[in-house]
């Protein structure tokens, strides 16, 4: 009898896909490619290529119980869809603890600078004054594309948003720079590193709710820090068409830069992730 052929991958693994040119212990070289259907505002999204970048630097770590703990990333340049490559150098291996850098490259030039930690889980203490959000549960139906039909950039049809927290972007709002709600992939997959580096930044910045419709901007990312906070996955059968639910609130726009912080938490409340980010407003001229 013959065998069952394996599923074809969905557009976010095929999108964020790297492939292994030439490696060593301590150094590997993985070729990419940036897909268009990721497009967010002057280029493609940050989230969408940081999965990328942890794909590669999970492949050089190779040992799956040294899960990702860490990932900040710097954008100094946006890719044009087409090829990358993706340096990754593990910097130092312990018995517990990898650090290791990347870099992404487009046609020689920089496109993002990288620094991770992967670890396997330590005792502690379990301390947490992290409480998810009162809001009402995901609704069943998981409709994609809804903020895309609403005018946000292509990369949001690939994302299942129910909003629960904050106001509408662009509103004049008076209300606190804060957003939220539960997020999911399109194509049903288990939550998993790769997609919590994409929901991390996959929502509109929170200020937009303090701006007017004409005060367009768009809003680069400078820096990109992520924070794992559960080993994945958490179950050995998890649900693909589990939704997870992310806040974040900005505290200081000034200057033309503003900061972001992020929380996602799985259904049952743990922690899956924290992030923060500096990025600009640039308005649109």
């Amino acid at each position: 009898m013959a065998e069952a052929s394996a599923p074809a991958p969905g557009a976010f693994d095929r999108d964020t896909a790297v492939l292994l040119e030439h490696g060593s212990e301590s150094e590997s070289t993985f070729a990419a490619e940036v897909s268009p259907d990721w497009r967010a505002g002057r280029g493609p999204h940050g989230g969408y290529l940081a999965a990328m970048l942890l794909r590669a630097l999970i492949e050089t770590v190779a040992d799956p119980l040294r899960a990702p703990r860490s990932l900040t990333i710097h954008y100094p340049r946006a890719p044009e869809p087409g090829p990358v490559s993706i340096h990754t150098r593990v910097e130092r291996e312990g018995r517990s603890l990898s650090t290791l850098s990347a870099r992404m490259e487009q046609d020689g030039r920089l496109i993002a600078l990288v620094l991770s930690a992967f670890s396997v889980a330590w005792d502690g203490p379990e301390l947490s004054e992290l409480k998810m959000p009162n809001v009402p549960g995901p609704d069943p139906t998981r409709e994609a594309g809804t903020l895309e039909k609403l005018g946000a950039p292509p990369f949001t049809r690939h994302l299942v948003m129910q909003s629960r927290i904050g106001g509408r972007p662009f509103a004049a709002s008076e209300q606190p720079m804060e957003i939220g709600g539960w997020l999911g992939l399109a194509e049903p997959r288990p939550i998993d590193p790769l997609s919590l580096a994409f929901f991390s930044d996959a929502l509109f910045p929170p200020p937009f709710v303090r701006l007017s419709r004409d005060q367009p901007v768009v809003a680069p990312t400078i820096d990109l820090t992520i924070h794992f906070r559960t080993t994945m996955p958490r179950s050995a059968d998890p649900d693909p068409d589990e939704l997870c639910l992310a806040r974040f609130r900005t505290r200081l726009a000034h200057e033309g830069f503003f900061d972001e912080s992020g929380v996602i938490w799985a259904q049952d409340g743990t922690v899956l992730a924290q992030s923060r980010q500096l990025a600009i407003l640039l308005p649109v001229r």
